[in-house]
Formats: structure tokens, sequence, C-alpha cells
């Protein structure tokens, strides 16, 4: 991401709450993202008016609960848990994504915005009240153990996992650097139980994954939005160009993108656009009200673009698409996306406690608020899989099966005429049918576009 000249607020689009199921604990993705390096906005020294003073009566009423609460509830109740109950109340009943943050939510926020967290480096997936193995990452302890997708685990330092406990044994994957754990794990159609005895360590989470699908073609995958996102992609990019060339076109993976950093979506959108504004926002307090605009420095040269949606695409994912969108640089495939069109504030309240709080609307280059609405694909496709068709062998295909046929005379050695590339495209489209779409399209785009010199 290139300089700003705008103030540094500590703004953040905290992903929403309930994104698709079934429930994943992610130890790679974690559930919720935002910035805990936030300064203190000023706040005006009367934020209501006299009109709106906060009745005598009702601070009466608010007394009298907390004592009943305190005296006549089932179970003893302390006054710290009454009070944090409290606080909690007041908001969430603002919106789904206000929320009051103890230590362990800041550390957890820490985590998300950073992606480096203490633990064993697999992603795991609560299945029918137990765990499983959704993948492991490289050069983690769970990958030198030889830990592997679909792998089950069954017990955590000896206790087994059942329904009733499966929330409590997710949270032992985590821990210090350096600390032991036992897992138990079963191989998928296996029922030999294999402990494996592990080290906890600092793992570091890449939201950036960049690949070629085919010569000339780059695949982009954001998986959620860090601090470090934008740098990120500009530097695996630049690999991957270096190493094969320019190119023609990219898929901006964004499917299930829960969100992130505020900052980190308008640095990615930044990284693909030449000018133009990025995004909006607007809230009461004068610090909410910023703008974002883009810098020369396109790193895609103008390269076709298509951004790849669905319904989990919110919060930053969803500013990254308006951002492209509305810019006239990419088209918009797939489905309908989240609708998170608000952003939040972390105010620390002291060292250990903090208030992420909706400070403000977002709005998309045009003018546009997706809030509860989302963005619209330009073309839609809906989220099917497909299978290869059924077919008896063809025992004449072409000219070339035919006896006694010419030989044409500029055919090369070693030609395989029927590897025309539909093969391929048929082994993308059952593995991934929108991707393989995206790439239809984008091809489509990259022959009607005039090659710059850089890539001829």
């Amino acid at each position: 991401m290139r300089a700003s000249n705008h103030r540094q607020i500590a703004l953040l689009l905290a992903m929403p709450l309930l994104l698709s199921t079934p429930h994943a604990f992610a130890q790679s993705a974690p559930a919720s993202a935002a910035s805990v390096a936030a300064p203190p906005v000023g706040l005006p020294a009367h934020a209501g008016s006299s009109a709106d003073q906060v009745d005598l009566d009702d601070i009466r009423n608010f007394s009298r609960v907390y004592e009943v609460v305190r005296q006549a509830y089932v179970e003893k109740v302390d006054n710290k848990t009454l009070m944090k109950a409290a606080i909690t109340g007041m908001l969430s009943g603002l919106d789904p994504h206000s929320e009051y943050l103890d230590k362990d939510g800041l550390t957890q926020l820490n985590e998300d915005t950073t992606g480096q967290y203490s633990g064993l480096g697999i992603e795991v997936l609560q299945v029918d009240g137990g765990l499983r193995i959704i993948s492991p990452i490289d050069d983690t302890p769970a990958a030198r153990a030889g830990i592997k997708a679909g792998d089950n685990i069954v017990k955590i330092n000896g206790a087994v996992i059942d329904p009733q406990n499966v929330d409590d044994m997710f949270k032992q994957l985590r821990g210090k650097p350096g600390s032991k754990i036992t897992l138990t794990i079963v191989h998928p159609n296996s029922d030999k139980l294999i402990d494996l005895n592990l080290v906890r360590e600092n793992i570091a989470i890449s939201s950036i994954k960049v690949r070629e699908l085919e010569p000339g073609y780059v695949y982009i995958r954001i998986s959620q939005f860090q601090d470090d996102t934008a740098s990120d992609l500009i530097r695996k990019l630049g690999e991957l160009i270096k190493k094969d060339g320019p190119q023609r076109g990219a898929v901006l993976d964004l499917r299930n993108n829960p969100g992130g950093l505020l900052t980190a979506a308008v640095g990615v959108s930044d990284d693909f656009l030449n000018s133009g504004i990025i995004v909006t926002t607007r809230g009461r307090l004068q610090d909410a009200n910023m703008s974002f605009s883009a810098h020369p420095g396109d790193q895609l040269n103008g390269a076709p673009m298509i951004v790849l949606t669905n319904n989990g695409t919110a919060s930053a994912a969803e500013i990254v698409s308006g951002a492209l969108k509305d810019n006239h640089r990419a088209l918009i495939m797939g489905q309908r996306t989240f609708g998170k069109g608000v952003v939040q504030t972390v105010l620390p309240l002291d060292a250990d406690h903090a208030v992420k709080i909706t400070t403000a609307r977002y709005y998309t280059p045009n003018g546009t608020s997706i809030q509860a609405e989302g963005i619209k694909p330009d073309i839609a496709l809906a989220d099917l899989t497909v299978n290869k068709a059924d077919s008896g062998p063809a025992l004449i295909s072409s000219e070339a099966d035919l006896p006694n046929h010419l030989v044409n005379e500029n055919a090369k050695d070693g030609t395989d005429i029927d590897d025309d590339g539909s093969a391929a495209d048929g082994k993308l489209a059952t593995s991934d049918y929108a991707l393989s779409q995206a790439l239809n399209v984008l091809k489509g785009m990259a022959l009607g576009k005039t090659p710059s010199p850089a890539d001829r």
C-alpha cells in the first residue's frame, strides 16, 4: 500500500458474527478482526443534548434491578460479573458489531489483525460434535508431525472429545509457545489411534495466496484483511510476474472472506487502481469522516480482472469489490455479498479493556451504501458443482482417426491434437465451477484488450 495523506484513525471492519454453517473453528483464520493499536478518538465533552439527559428514575431502576439480581438470583453473582454483563448488554443492544472487549478479547483481536498466534498450525472444523482437520499449515508443528487434511482429533491430553466439551477442547489447541500438548488422531478410513506429542509455536498466517491458473492468468486468493495483506500482495504478485512474465488477466477470489482492517482493504484496492475514490466513511464524529483515493501504480498494468464473491464476502472484502466495480476496474462474478456497510472503531478504556463500537457507515466510490443489501454481481453464478458427463468411447473423433487421411504439412512432430485445453477446463470446472467460469470470461476480456508495449 502506498503512503496516504489521510490521518490514521483506528478504524476496522469487524467480521459478521454469522457467516456460514457448519461453524468453523479456524486456528489459521480466527472469528473476528479488529485493530488493538487504537489511539483514543476525540469525543465531544457532551455527546448528548440537554434535552436527552439520563432521567433520575432510569438510574434508580438500573440500581434496583442490579440489587434484585445480586440478592435474589438463584445463584450468587459477583459484582464484577454483573457490571460486565450490564456493559455487554448495553453495547449488544446497539448493533451486531459493537462489543465490550476484555483482555482475552483484545488478545484475540490482535491475533486476527496480525495473523499471528501461538498454537499448532491447523484449521479445524466442528463435525458431529468432534474436531476434524481441514488443513495443516506448512512448516508448523502439525505439518511436521504428519497431520493431514481429513484427520479427526479424538482426544486432547488424553481426554475424549464429545459434543459437551468440544468448545473447551478446541481452546486447548492454543497456548503459550513452548508448551506441550498431546493429540490423539485418526486418519480417514482407519480405526487406528495415533498419539502425537506436539509443542506449540508462534504461527504466522498469510492471508494471500498467488498462483498461475494457466500461463498468463493469475489467481489471487485473499482469505481476510490483516495488517500485512496489501504489502504481502505486492510482494507475492511481484515475484510471480518476475518469474512468469506480465499477466494477461487475474481472478481475485474474495469468496467467504469475512473482512478485517479498513486500511488493508484500501491498500489492496490501491494495488489495482491508478486513480479514483476507493471508499468514503461518514459518521457523527469529525474523525470518522474520511475519504481514501488511489495512487498511480496498478500492479497488473491494467490487465482485466474478475472478482469472485458470494454471500460470505463481507465488510473489508466488500470495500475492495465496490472499489474495483465502481471504478470499472473489474467485473464481479458470483453471488450477492453479505452487506456489512458499517465501520467499527476500537476505543481503549485502559490497558486491558476496550470498546469496539460502530462509528461510521462507508460508501463505495459511486456514493452507494451497501449496508444490509450487499453488492450485486455483474455476472450472477449459482452455487453449483458440476460432474463430468458420462460418454462412451469414441472410435473416431477427428479426421486424423480416418484411415489413409492426408497429413497436415505444417504439423509439428509430437503434437497431440487432442490436447485442446478442454480436459484441463473440465478438471477445473469439476473442482471449482465458479473459478472455471471466471477464467473463461477473463480470457474473453483479455482477447478484446490491446496488448501494452510491456506485454508484447
